[in-house]
């Protein structure tokens, strides 16, 4: 059973940063893809960040140059540094991982809010 445990949300001001993780319980090599989407409140679940299956990484228009997506393959972790936050980037921020044959894997999510 694969699982997925998300941390670092918080309450933080406009310009501020966080650093999210996401702790798998298996090894990262068994994801083809793997990353960060979030869904803010009457909005549908968007991609943030994620790993390709080569290794690339794609990122929201909305983000690019702002947040980060990196990964640690010995904590079984992916992080997403994110960096002059803004209000509207509030949201749940769930992780998200496919596995061929297998599909989709999410993480509960954790709240980011970024008061103005």
């Amino acid at each position: 059973q694969v699982q997925l445990v998300e941390a670092g949300g918080s309450l933080v001001q406009a310009g501020g940063s966080l650093r999210l993780s996401c702790t798998a319980s298996q090894s990262l090599a068994v994801f083809g893809r793997i990353g960060w989407y979030r869904q803010a409140p009457e909005k549908e679940r968007e991609l943030v960040a994620r790993f390709g299956r080569d290794g690339t990484t794609t990122y929201a228009d909305s983000v690019r140059g702002r947040f980060t997506i990196s990964r640690d393959n010995t904590k079984n972790a992916v992080y997403l540094q994110m960096n002059s936050l803004k209000p509207e980037d509030t949201a749940v921020y769930y992780c998200k991982a496919w596995i061929f044959a297998r599909g989709d894997y999410w993480g509960q999510g954790t709240q980011v809010t970024v008061s103005s």
